[in-house]
This record gives C-alpha cells, structure tokens and sequence, in this order.
C-alpha cells in the first residue's frame, strides 16, 4: 500500500494522521487506489510507512467518519468514494487541493451516480446505434425529441426539426456566428468572458447594453439595437453571467420589438435558466423569435459536451448546410448518455437548486458583515457580483491570488475595458470552502 502514496506525503506542521488521510484521499482520487480495493492491516501499513499504529488507526477513522472507507466484521477496510462526492456540485478542484482555491470558473462536477448509471444503460442499449454510419446529422432524433418536449412543456412550442444538437454552448454560438456573419452586435456590460472572446475571435464589433442586478437599461438597449440594425443581438435574460438578473417580461417584449424593428437577430444563451433559486422557479416566457442555446454544462457537468440550438426549422436546415457543421456535433454515444439523463432532469435540478440556495445564502451572510462591497441577492445563477468601494476589481483580485485566492475581476467580463469597480464571487463551493474565500479575500481588501 506505501507504493500508492507518493513521496513527501508528510506536511511539516501539520499532524501525521491528518497528513496520511489527505495522501490516501489523493490515492484514491488519482486512480493509485481503486475503489473497493481491500486495505492492508493496519499494523502492515504502520510498517510500510513507518509511523505508529495509532497513526495509521487515527487517519483511518477519519476516513471512515468521511466516508471514504467501508469496514465489516472480520473483512478488512474496502475503499469507496463518499456518497457527497457524487452530489456536490463544486469540482474538488476548487477545494484548493493543491493549495490553490480557484473560483474563476463557475462549473459543476458530474452528479456521478447519475452520470455513471446513463453511461451505463446507453452502452446496454447501443447496438443499434453502432450498426448505423455515426456521421454527424443534426442530432439523435430520441434527443432531439427530448429538448423540443421540455421547450414545449416551458410554453415554447416545438418541434424536433427546431432543434439542432451542439457540444456545447460555445459550438453553437460559434456556429451561428458563422452563418449569421454579424458585423455588430449588441451584447451585455458585463458579459460572460467566453461569449466576448469568441466575437471577438470572430471579428464581430460589439455594442453593449448597460445591465445591473436590477435589470437591464432601456436606453442603450434601444441605441444599440439601432446601432446593431441588420445584425444580431446576445442575451442572457434568465440570470445573467455575472449579474444574475432575471429580465422581465416587459422588457423581453421590448426586445422583440426593437429586433423587429432594426432587423435584428436576438440569439439567447440559456445555459442558466434552469439554475432558478427563487422559492418557487417558474420559465419566463421567452424572447419572442429569439433562436436559443442550451447546454448541459451548468446543470449536469461541462464534461458532457451536449448543447443546443433552437431556432426555426428553415434555420437549422441552413446551418446544416454548411460543410463544417459536423465539427460541431457531439458524438453520437454522448448524445445517448444524454438521452438518458434527461428524463432525470427535475429531480437533478431540485437538488442543484437546493445547494446552490443554500451556498448563496451563506456567502451573502459572510459577505454582507462587510461594508468595503456592496451587492444585490441574485435570483438565480452561479454567483454575486460585488461592487467594490475604494479598491479595483483587478487590484483585490491580484492581492487574493497572493494569498491563494484566484477570482476574476469586473474588467473580465467588460465588452470595452470598463467595470474595474467589480468583482465576480461564485457561490458554486461547498460553504466550508466559502468561509475560507472569505477568510482569503478580506485580508487582500488591505495594502
């Protein structure tokens, strides 16, 4: 067994036991020790590493308490992942395992008995799809099927033939960017850091539109669709990356007339709507004649490279003409792992609503015993965006990477280098991981 922790396991300072459970939690992690492997006696392993028994029983019983180990009467201590691993939604990336607690992005691990058990039943159920070409197409049609059922049951009317199947979020933009060819676009201040570097990869021109936790600015809105006439428009109206806010129905009702207007096409990221934390979640009604994109990325796992696009059934038969739109189609055997999910989809989301409530809540609480940032409860999202007083988004950010904290700054999320007064928090960790971000980042608010 001392073959699978890795040298220098000891950590000056910190107890032995405490440094052996950390070091078989790695072991197990990295795939040195498998799960359901049977542990050695404690009396060899205290021989292998050369520490005490009572080092080795102390490290175990903790492990045990967490989960992390299994023992019957007369059979020894079997390894296992705890049961929260699989629930969780942080990565234990952003635990700082390595010493570093990186909250830059804001994504979810894999509810892995729900992952693992899809896997499962789409490998038993296969053999059809195996013997056919596997060619990219516009999607399984049992997916297809899927997405359109849950847009129609959210009072979207929708037909399979609507629905052209991505991996992921950033495919499908990329593939209506191409085929809209936009020279502007209005898009949002701020906005999500990847959708601006992909416009700009692109050689879009953008025109942002003033948005708060309070909701978006009917002004520039106006003047930038007018700006943008002939071209497109990117929202996020059900909370917005990084603001959270929810647009209202109003305003989605002006949008449609402003894109009607100037000719505009509004094309809505809708990775975040299903991550609605109010008491009761209820679908806003849609932008009307917005093409949407989805994505399993903030609700199942990023891993899972399945998103969306739904639009007009002449629209998706056009962006199927282009001859590299297969580059951005997911293999045929994720698409059936995501056949099989969705039918578990309420249950999931309750439970990733639940927890991601809670986690808001308690960095609020924190974050609120402090007068140098200010802030509105988001009504959904991953994360609150501070308003910082006496301190740039870049200066406290730099200063938390210091001391091991790494956050982006407003500026990131900026179409045009503004909002340097800002700093983007996610609530995405575990809350015992929030109050050490929140043991990081007030220390930093200090030269």
């Amino acid at each position: 067994m001392s073959t699978y922790v890795q040298a220098g396991w000891r950590q000056p300072g910190r107890p032995l036991a405490s440094s052996l459970a950390a070091a078989l939690r790695e072991a197990v992690l990295d795939g040195r020790v498998r799960v359901g492997d049977r542990l050695p006696s404690e009396r060899r392993l205290a021989a292998e590493l050369g520490v005490s028994r009572g080092t080795v029983v102390a490290a175990l019983s903790r492990l045990r308490e967490e989960g992390w180990l299994v023992t019957g009467h007369g059979s020894g201590s079997r390894v296992r992942l705890p049961r929260n691993l699989g629930e969780r939604y942080a990565p234990l990336s952003v635990d700082g395992r390595d010493s570093l607690l990186d909250l830059r992005r804001a994504v979810p691990a894999a509810p892995r008995e729900i992952v693992t058990g899809a896997v499962t039943r789409a490998l038993a159920r296969s053999a059809g799809l195996l013997l056919e070409s596997g060619e990219p197409g516009a999607g399984l049609p049992e997916l297809r099927e899927l997405i359109a059922r849950r847009h129609t049951a959210e009072g979207t009317a929708t037909r399979p033939e609507q629905i052209l199947v991505t991996s992921g979020a950033r495919a499908a933009l990329a593939m209506l960017v191409t085929h809209l060819g936009p020279r502007r676009t209005v898009v949002e201040s701020p906005a999500f850091f990847d959708t601006l570097a992909t416009l700009r990869r692109f050689g879009v021109r953008t025109v942002p539109a003033r948005v708060t936790a309070e909701g978006w600015d009917g002004d520039q809105l106006a003047t930038a669709f007018r700006e943008s006439a002939g071209g497109a428009a990117l929202l996020t109206p059900d909370f917005q990356n990084p603001t959270g806010a929810l647009m209202a129905p109003r305003v989605r009702r002006e949008v449609a007339e402003l894109a009607a207007r100037h000719g505009v096409t509004v094309i809505v990221d809708e990775t975040l709507r299903d991550l609605d934390l109010r008491d009761r979640p209820v679908p806003e009604p849609r932008i009307g004649r917005a093409v949407t994109i989805g994505s399993m990325s903030k609700t199942v796992w990023g891993g899972l490279r399945v998103g969306w696009i739904r639009g007009s059934a002449a629209l998706i038969r056009e962006l199927l003409l282009d001859p590299v739109s297969g580059l951005y189609v997911p293999p045929p055997m994720e698409q059936l792992v995501a056949c099989e999910i969705f039918p578990l989809m309420d249950g999931l989301l309750a439970q990733r609503r639940s927890e991601l409530r809670r986690q808001r809540d308690h960095l609020a609480s924190r974050l609120g015993e402090n007068d140098a940032w200010s802030f509105s409860l988001p009504p959904g999202g991953l994360a609150l965006w501070l308003r910082l007083d006496g301190v740039s988004g870049e200066t406290l950010a730099g200063r938390a990477a210091t001391a091991g904290l790494s956050l982006l700054p407003g500026s990131a999320f900026s179409p045009d280098g503004t909002l340097t007064g800002w700093l983007r928090v996610p609530y995405t960790a575990p809350v015992e991981t929030l109050d050490r971000v929140v043991e990081h980042l007030e220390p930093a608010l200090r030269p």
